[in-house]
Formats: structure tokens, C-alpha cells, sequence
């Protein structure tokens, strides 16, 4: 069976264009090979001479033949940016985020993906329960890296209960393909009290050290637990002396692999910090923030960032001796006293400026989930309204869908303005665009 491959566009200027090629025709095969996804497309078209298979949208089938420069685009860009459909998790594990969410939300925040593609396009864990031979052989092939794990216990049976998967545990031998190929990894550990940490987070931390320094990083995260686990696995959440137990436990092995590695390697979450009410690291703990997506770093990261940004700020031409300003900001439980202290400090420097910082409790997921990023648009409107606000509201762009206006609940930003009387920007969740846009400094 035929694979094709229908173009959605044509750049402009580009070959593909000058080749005649128009949104409907199909790419067939290149160089007489089939193309299964994007990885195929990009390896394949980087030879400087290529005979492309076509099926124009009429269903005529044509050979166009071209010369390149290697580096040199075609400029076509496909529907589905993969090139194939995405695969889907059938794990059922008992931490699962997804299957914690209410009913009637959007259908895209109910697909589970574990897509080893996906992992390396965006970023993405995967468990290795849905990878093939032949996927391992295609990324050994390709050396695409990083490909990032989800590993929760390096102990087999317990990754089969953990993960309801018979298979699980055996999925694990496919890291040593990957490490004696040389392939870049990541991981994670999402962990549950009374499962996966204690001796057997030790047990996990020692084993995955054996794939030091392929395997450059590994994050512990703590579960998140929602109100809506009805029929789920029975879990609870860390105490803090449960917390600190963890850290020590990482602490612990983080010296051993900097000794031995130069690398910090494993990693507790903000979030343990927080709940533990420990002093954050120092940023060289972190080596370079590898894990910073997962919530590892970002709160020292932010924290030096605003002393940075402060610094630089305090050096403006007038920057004391502006008018009466009072805004304000939002902020989940976990980051609530970090943001607190901050606004204090830039309202002691600048006497006229005044912040208004609202901690907002999660009602939508339950008050369990602390985190500034998954925070919804009703709650925010519920708690902010008829509250002072200032001249305008400032959000952290970690609380919209990615590249648009929209929250959790569907809720857009013009909304919120609506319903709060208020206008509202958008800002990095950075240091620096706290300071900036706490001080007016972003607005044009």
C-alpha cells in the first residue's frame, strides 16, 4: 500500500512552487524509497539530487527530477506537521494527569499521547511501551536526540503495576539499545507516595546512573492529584517531612554523579522545595536547566532573573521618579510567598509603584493542584472580581494554551477583560518581565 503525503502548502520563492507543486498534490516517494513520516521526508530530501514521485490532485501520477544544494529546502509544508497520525498511550497508569480531568472539556486535553516521534519533535515522555523494534531502529538510524523517557521505577514488576501494563517492565530493555547506540536521554519519575519513592526511588536513582552520561538528566516530580478521581487508583500527596526525605534522597546521588560525571543528573521538582519549605538550589545545581519544562529550575531561574533584572532597572534614566502606578498580578499557591516577596521588594525600591498579587485557589481541578500553570479562567474571574486591580492585570502567559488567548476551560482572554473591567497583558513567566511589566515598562 501506497503512503501519500498531500501537501497543504507551498512556500513562496521556494523550489516546490517553481516545480509547479500546489496544496492537494501528494508526495508519493522519494528516490524510489517510501515516506512514512516526517523523519523519512527530512532525511531523504537532503540528498542534492532527488526524483520525487508525485499524485497530482487530478490523480495523475508524475516524476519530477531535482538538484540541490544539500542544505537547501523545498518548501512544502503538510497538514499534519508529523506526516503520520499520532500514536496513542495505552497505558493506564495510576498517576495519569489526563485521566483526572472533568467531562465536557475539549476533546484534545483527553488524548494521551506516548509517541516516541513526538518526544523528539516537541519535547514529549514517552514509555517506551509503544515503541517497536522498527521505531528503535529508525531513531538509531536518524540519531534523533533527545529522546525523553518517562521511567517512574527502574524496577520491573512495579512498573507493570504502576503503569497497568503486563508489558512495562520489559519496555525498560530498550534504553540499553539506546545507550550503547549513543542516543541522548532524558527521563522522569512521576512519584506516588507509598509506590515508587523511598528505597525504591534509591533503587531507580542507582540504576539509571549506569547510563550516565547518555542518559544527562532525570526529573522527580510529585504526583498531581485532582477532585476528580472517582474509580482511580487510592493516592495522596507528599507531607513535607515526606518531602524533605525526597531531597535528601536526590541531594544524596547528585553529588555522587557531579563527583563521577560532572553532572548534577537527578533532579527534585520546585514543587518538593516548596512543599518542604527548603531553600531552593543554587542555579549551577541545575546543569543548565535540562529539565526546566518539567518544573525543575524554573523558580530559582525566575528568582535570578528578577535580581538581574532589578539591577539593570534601577540604572534607567527616571525610573524613580515616575507617576502613581497600581497594578496587579495572579499567582498559584505553590509560587505564592516567591511572587509576594518579590512585588515587596520592587514596592520598597520604587515607592511609587504599588502591586496588588492574588493567590488563586484551583477550585476547577481542587485545591490540591498549586501550580500557577494550571489555573482556569473561571476561577480567576470568580476570585478577582470586585477586587482592585489598578490599571491593568498582569498573567503569566504558563496559564493560556500555547500560542493563543485561551485557558484550560475555554475561556479567552477578551473574556476575562470583560467580565474584571480591566485590561490584561499577557507576559513571559520570567523574572525579567515581572520586573518589566510590574514597572510599566513593556507597555508601548
Amino acid at each position: 500500500m501506497k503512503h501519500k503525503h498531500v501537501i497543504g502548502s507551498v512556500i513562496q520563492g521556494s523550489i516546490a512552487q517553481e516545480l509547479g507543486l500546489e496544496p492537494g498534490d501528494a508526495i508519493v516517494s522519494i528516490n524510489g524509497e517510501p515516506i512514512e513520516d516526517i523523519f523519512d521526508y527530512q532525511y531523504l530530501t537532503q540528498d542534492e539530487e532527488l526524483d520525487i514521485l508525485i499524485e497530482t490532485k487530478d490523480g495523475e501520477e508524475v516524476t519530477l527530477e531535482i538538484e540541490k544544494d544539500a542544505d537547501e529546502d523545498l518548501g512544502i509544508i503538510f497538514d499534519n506537521g508529523l506526516m503520520d497520525n499520532y500514536r496513542s498511550c495505552h497505558n493506564k497508569c495510576i498517576f495519569c494527569f489526563i485521566d483526572q480531568n472533568p467531562p465536557g472539556m475539549r476533546e484534545s486535553l483527553y488524548f494521551k499521547d506516548d509517541d516516541s516521534r513526538l518526544s523528539f519533535l516537541q519535547g514529549n515522555y514517552v514509555t517506551l511501551t509503544n515503541m517497536s523494534d522498527h521505531d528503535i531502529d529508525r531513531i538509531i538510524k536518524y540519531n534523533l536526540s533527545p529522546i525523553n523517557i518517562s521511567f517512574h521505577t527502574m524496577n520491573p514488576e512495579l512498573r507493570c503495576k504502576m503503569l497497568h501494563n503486563r508489558f512495562a517492565g520489559e519496555a525498560l530493555k530498550k534504553v540499553d539499545r539506546f545507550y550503547e547506540a549513543g542516543i541522548t536521554m532524558n527521563g522522569q519519575i512521576v512519584l506516588c507516595p507509598g509506590w515508587n519513592d523511598g528505597d525504591e526511588l534509591e533503587y531507580s536513582i542507582k540504576e539509571l546512573m549506569k547510563y550516565l552520561p547518555v542518559l544527562e538528566s532525570v526529573s522527580v516530580v510529585p504526583v498531581g492529584l485532582t477532585k476528580f478521581r472517582e474509580g482511580l487508583e487510592p493516592l495522596r500527596t507528599f507531607t513535607p517531612e515526606e518531602c524533605g526525605e525526597v531531597i535528601d534522597i536526590i541531594e544524596k546521588y547528585q553529588k555522587e554523579a557531579f563527583e563521577k560525571y560532572g553532572l548534577h543528573f537527578i533532579h527534585a521538582s520546585d514543587e518538593f522545595y516548596f512543599d518542604a519549605g527548603r531553600e531552593l538550589p543554587e542555579a549551577l545545581r541545575y546543569d543548565d536547566y535540562r529539565q526546566i519544562d518539567n518544573g525543575v529550575g524554573k523558580a530559582r531561574l525566575v528568582t535570578d532573573e528578577f535580581i538581574e533584572t532589578l539591577e539593570r532597572v534601577k540604572k534607567l534614566p527616571g525610573v524613580y521618579e515616575r507617576k502613581h502606578r497600581v497594578v496587579s498580578t495572579i499567582t498559584g499557591t505553590m509560587t505564592s510567598r516567591m511572587v509576594g516577596e518579590q512585588a515587596e521588594v520592587l514596592m520598597k525600591e520604587f515607592p511609587w509603584l504599588r502591586i496588588n498579587v492574588y493567590t488563586i485557589l484551583n477550585d476547577f481541578y481542587g485545591h490540591g493542584i498549586t501550580v500557577t500553570g494550571l489555573l482556569v479562567g473561571k476561577d480567576i474571574i470568580a476570585q478577582l472580581k470586585g477586587r482592585e486591580l489598578g490599571e491593568r492585570l498582569y498573567l503569566p502567559e504558563n496559564v493560556l494554551r500555547s500560542g493563543g488567548d485561551e485557558f484550560l476551560d475555554d475561556v479567552h482572554v477578551p473574556e476575562l477583560e470583560n467580565a474584571l473591567q480591566c485590561r490584561v497583558s499577557i507576559v513571559k513567566s520570567s523574572g525579567r518581565d515581572f520586573v518589566y511589566g510590574m514597572l510599566g515598562l513593556l507597555e508601548k
